[in-house]
């Protein structure tokens, strides 16, 4: 199982890489989330005790990996997983007592004003958060001075400067590419708002390879990957990284 091995690489993800494989494809959501999340969490602060809003949550994958390296206090909020679902994933690997989930839609979110030191959203973020309002919303939870970091599909230019979707991947994810912004289209959303600092806002080194060696492993552990995975296999080889990443940005709210 080479692929599956090759999801191990400490070297770049020394966190992410004591967690099993094959234990984080059965919670296969999208691309490798801790990698994502690992990478992310460089440029946040995140401390022991903090309560943190994991949103978009998904399968529970990005909480636990919250809950166990970072000791914060996690709230999964997703709106397709039912909460019965995850805090079942979360009670089985012993972070029960720190994780609670919460099914939950992203422009709802039953949450008290200013309950969190920090939002977090891996993979999610380019479904409900483009729109100019969505920002003023979700800083209403977090508390003065407290944190806010994402992690999204990108583009390296956008579509509107292209005049279109290139059409290798028009053809395997069709207009949802319009919201896959740039890190730099990101952080103006965000900047100017004037209701957060904006403390990082890039680009992933070689984003479209991680995300290729996460799709080869999917063909290689799901019974049908081939189908779910191949065209997006297809999608990344033709691309080689001429358009395709992930933005990771990160802000303080004022």
């Amino acid at each position: 199982m080479s692929a599956l091995n090759d999801l191990v690489r400490p070297k770049r993800y020394p966190r992410s890489s004591r967690y099993e494989p094959a234990w984080l494809l059965d919670l296969d959501m999208g691309p490798n989330p801790l990698w994502l999340l690992e990478d992310l969490a460089r440029d946040l602060d995140l401390r022991r005790g903090m309560r943190v809003l994991d949103l978009g949550s998904g399968k529970g994958a990005t909480s636990v990996f919250l809950a166990r390296e970072y000791d914060v206090e996690v709230v999964a909020a997703d709106w397709w997983i039912p909460a019965e679902s995850a805090q079942n994933v979360f009670t089985t690997v012993g972070v029960g007592d720190q994780v609670t989930a919460v099914q939950a839609e992203a422009h709802a979110l039953p949450f008290e004003k200013e309950s969190f030191d920090a939002v977090v959203s891996i993979d999610a973020f380019e479904y409900f958060g483009t729109a100019d309002g969505y920002l003023p919303y979700l800083t209403r939870f977090i508390r003065p001075g407290g944190q806010l970091g994402m992690a999204t599909p990108a583009m390296k230019q956008e579509a509107h400067a292209l005049g279109t979707i290139p059409p290798h991947i028009k053809e395997v994810v069709g207009r949802e590419a319009m919201a896959w912004h740039t890190a730099e289209w990101w952080r103006m959303q965000w900047e100017i708002t004037e209701l957060v600092e904006v403390t990082s806002a890039r680009l992933q080194q070689d984003g479209w390879k991680d995300r290729l060696r996460w799709a080869r492993a999917g063909v290689e552990f799901h019974p049908d990957g081939a189908t779910a995975n191949g065209p997006i296999i297809d999608m990344l080889t033709s691309d080689g990284g001429r358009y395709l990443s992930f933005a990771l940005v990160t802000a303080r709210k004022y």
